[in-house]
């Protein structure tokens, strides 16, 4: 990774894209081909997309929650029982 490459902000990109490339920069730093100062450029841009990830994560999350409005209930574990029998 090249330092004067300038990457895209994380939040201009998709989750998908997020996590692919937090893949590759694993890899890359996997690899042992890597400086210690590029590997510092990878970690933190890799704290960036982890940070952003989680972000998302959230987010769908709570937008599930709101549109579920408690219709997901505890399962009643007398309902599994009966369906058994």
């Amino acid at each position: 990774m090249n330092n004067s490459k300038k990457k895209t902000s994380v939040s201009k990109i998709d989750f998908e894209t997020a996590i692919s490339e937090l893949e590759k920069l694993v890899s890359s730093m996997e690899s042992c081909n890597v400086t210690l100062e590029n590997s510092l450029i990878m970690y933190r841009r890799g704290v960036d997309l982890v940070r952003f990830c989680q972000n998302q994560l959230t987010k769908a999350e709570q937008e599930i929650k709101i549109l579920d409005e408690e219709i997901l209930k505890p399962l009643d574990e007398n309902l599994l029982k009966e369906d058994k029998s």
